[in-house]
């Protein structure tokens, strides 16, 4: 019965998030401010997982690679296969779940149990547009430029951790790669990765607005929101990959 309720909460509150916003001045303000916060400020972390795991993907592709049958550009392929697929739409989005979505939980958060937010709907505002709409934008939009980073990033981490370990050329990985590119792939990974930004923001941005009591419960709804994003994404990807992927 919670859970129902709970369903119900979160449907109303996007209702109400997406409405137009009152001053877009405001909002555009507020948008800048939460692209730096979300994206730019998340580059460096999506930066080292994607270039050390695409090493590791590379690695461990090429230590199987027994079968004399295998073409040696397999690493190649399968290292832009598993980065284009799944590593960087889902994995980095999980790790991000980690980082914006405690972020925006802990920020709303604080704000309810401070009563800022109480101060907002005085003053005559839409608190959840205010807050959380330019949150949400910035998600959808800067996701995106993530995931191509993550991409290029773990294809080139893998290219240096061949080449350092002396177990494959620069031009057989690179054919590698080409080797059955599909543009719809990267399309595909594209759309996910706005469907978890959707789901971080709107998920953590649910907990903290909705959270009662202090401190303490400020740090709980931080990791409620953590999980329940982290879990919302792994739903979202099997159903993602049922109707686009196998279609």
């Amino acid at each position: 019965m919670k859970l129902i309720e709970g369903f119900g909460k979160y449907f109303l509150m996007l209702t109400i998030v997406f409405r137009t916003p009152e001053k877009f001045s405001v909002f555009r303000r507020r948008l800048f401010e939460e692209l730096e916060h979300i994206g730019i400020n998340s580059i460096p972390l999506v930066a080292l997982m994607s270039s050390f795991i695409g090493g590791v993907i590379a690695l461990q592709t090429a230590s199987n690679m027994s079968n004399p049958l295998l073409p040696t550009y397999t690493v190649g392929y399968i290292t832009q296969s598993s980065t284009i697929l799944e590593f960087s739409p889902t994995i980095i989005s999980l790790i991000l779940a980690g980082k914006v979505g405690s972020n925006i939980a802990s920020e709303i958060g604080t704000m309810r149990v401070t009563e800022q937010i109480d101060a907002l709907e005085i003053m005559g505002v839409n608190s959840l547009n205010f807050l959380v709409l330019p949150k949400v934008t910035a998600a959808v939009l800067f996701f995106p430029i993530l995931v191509i980073f993550s991409m290029g990033l773990s294809l080139a981490g893998g290219w240096i951790a061949l080449v350092l370990s002396d177990l494959s050329s620069t031009e057989t990985y690179v054919y590698g790669i080409r080797y059955y590119f599909e543009m719809s792939n990267v399309w595909y990974a594209l759309t996910k990765c706005v469907v978890f930004g959707f789901i971080i923001v709107t998920i953590s941005s649910f907990y903290g607005y909705y959270v009662k009591g202090g401190s303490l419960e400020v740090g709980r709804s931080s990791t409620q929101a953590v999980v329940s994003s982290s879990v919302a994404i792994l739903v979202a990807n099997f159903l993602l990959t049922q109707m686009i992927l196998l279609s």
